[in-house]
């Protein structure tokens, strides 16, 4: 099986190139669409401190649980994206990180500068506070900062389920907006109200009916390899907050861009833990976003720690992309951390043990890369775009049989004392590509003889990154008692 890798020829120095940082190597085009079919629409950001109801609200507005809504401050650490429709108009919808000004935990002041980053790309903004806690030192800090913009912001005073809290809402006119607009996001009251006059305030706009051609990479893998950082090394902008904390993405984030032409969309979901180690709720809810994440996308990326080598953790997470037939490349993510990184026999040599550990993805390139340093990072897109064209390619009805029929002559294969007899072939189906043999006897082949039929396929056929599905069933009609 041919491997793909990635081998620098000494020392490269990164720049940028339309907003990725690669390496002299390699030059790519690629952009990022913070103004793609997604962005194009309006935007409407939400912001507030921690754990004023901005998941809820935004789950809410876009109709769908996208983002993880707990009772726990600081869920929501990475902006997400969501399109909403009201009365005809359609924009989208960006939740961020809850915004401390004052605060200096590292995680804090990252998910500040999301949320900063939120206010800057908006076109109204969305101020929610808590009518239950009232006015916090950080609504007023927060508050400081949005009367400088001169973007429309609106304040909204969430959590507003009775006449009582109606009433006690009435403070927050002491940060100094006009008009206080009150709403339950869990319940749905007011929110009508508020999106009256977001509407009036959206720049005029029509999204484009264009088809979905974008390719879906999911960056998926245990925690702490480096997935966050990979997407941030791909995209060339801090969109996905890169923490030294296991776990710091607990929501799947789509980021839409392009290179050369082709729209993508990545995918960087949480760390994917073992389930006896999946601690409270919100672990559960983003294991099983990422575990979504992979049956929506058309690419796994999925992230080793190379220094720590191949994991169990690892050999998990590549399960779940083969059980959902995802194509698949692996990224050995660290690999500027080994004492000769520009090694051929210590690629060579960590590729044998992966084959061997991992013999359920001996059809996934492997690329070795830094996100650190940009070694490789190219590489990996273009890995990634091959294995998205093998998993959609599909094999001529005539051109498959003949390759087929070919195989079984040169191997003929017999169980039991009775000789299998393959009558005909079809794809029909692919992403994965999906072959349906017609035999004479199902139940005498072994699985040892697909996987020769389908190196067989290999051989012939551009389709490393994707696995090969064989079916076999029992010849119809005149077939049947041959």
């Amino acid at each position: 099986m041919k491997v793909s890798v990635y081998i620098p020829c000494g020392k490269t120095r990164p720049f940028m190139v339309s907003s990725l940082a690669v390496s002299t190597m390699e030059k790519t085009s690629v952009q990022t669409i913070g103004e793609s079919q997604q962005l194009r629409l309006p935007t409407v950001a939400i912001v507030g401190r921690p754990n004023v109801g901005k998941s809820t609200l935004f789950n809410r507005l876009v109709g769908r649980r996208v983002a993880i809504v707990e009772d726990t401050p600081g869920i929501t650490r990475d902006r997400l994206y969501g399109e909403a429709e009201w009365r005809g108009r359609a924009f989208q919808v960006v939740d961020t990180g809850g915004v401390l000004l004052e605060d200096e935990d590292p995680l804090i002041t990252q998910v500040r500068i999301q949320a900063l980053a939120a206010m800057e790309e908006a076109d109204v903004i969305l101020f929610l506070v808590d009518a239950v806690e009232g006015i916090t030192p950080a609504d007023e800090e927060l508050a400081e900062v949005l009367r400088t913009t001169t973007k429309p912001v609106l304040l909204v005073a969430n959590k507003v389920d009775n006449t009582r809290r109606e009433a006690d809402a009435t403070e927050f006119y002491a940060l100094g907006w006009e008009e206080v607009f009150t709403i339950s996001a869990i319940h749905g009251h007011g929110v009508a109200d508020v999106l009256d006059r977001v509407t009036e305030l959206l720049p005029p706009a029509t999204p484009t009916e264009e088809e979905d051609t974008a390719i879906k990479l999911a960056i998926v893998g245990r925690p702490n390899v480096g997935k966050s950082s990979l997407v941030n090394a791909i995209l060339g902008a801090p969109r996905v907050i890169v923490s030294e904390i296991p776990g710091t993405t607990r929501d799947a984030i789509d980021t839409p861009f392009e290179r050369d032409g082709q729209k993508m969309v990545l995918i960087d979901t949480a760390g994917i833990r073992r389930p006896g180690k999946v601690q409270g709720s919100i672990e559960y809810y983003s294991v099983l976003r990422a575990q979504k994440a992979i049956r929506r996308c058309d690419v796994a990326l999925l992230v080793l720690d190379g220094p720590q080598g191949v994991t169990d953790g690892d050999k998990r997470v590549g399960g779940y992309a083969v059980e959902e037939g995802r194509a698949c490349v692996v990224v050995v993510n660290k690999w500027d951390m080994m004492k000769n990184p520009a090694s051929k026999t210590l690629m060579m040599d960590f590729t044998r043990i992966f084959r061997k550990e991992c013999p359920f993805l001996h059809f996934a390139p492997l690329v070795f890369a830094s996100a650190l340093t940009g070694m490789g990072v190219p590489a990996v897109v273009d890995t990634a775009l091959e294995a998205a064209e093998a998993h959609a390619h599909r094999i001529p009805t005539g051109v498959l049989n003949r390759l087929i029929h070919d195989a079984v002559d040169a191997r003929p294969y017999s169980r039991k004392g009775k000789m299998l007899k393959v009558y005909y072939a079809t794809m029909p189906s692919t992403k994965p590509p999906t072959v349906v043999l017609f035999v004479n006897d199902p139940d005498i082949v072994h699985f040892s003889y697909l996987r020769y039929l389908e190196n067989a396929i290999r051989r012939q056929f551009p389709l490393e990154g994707t696995p090969i599905r064989i079916e076999v069933r029992e010849a119809a009609g005149k077939h049947r008692n041959e």
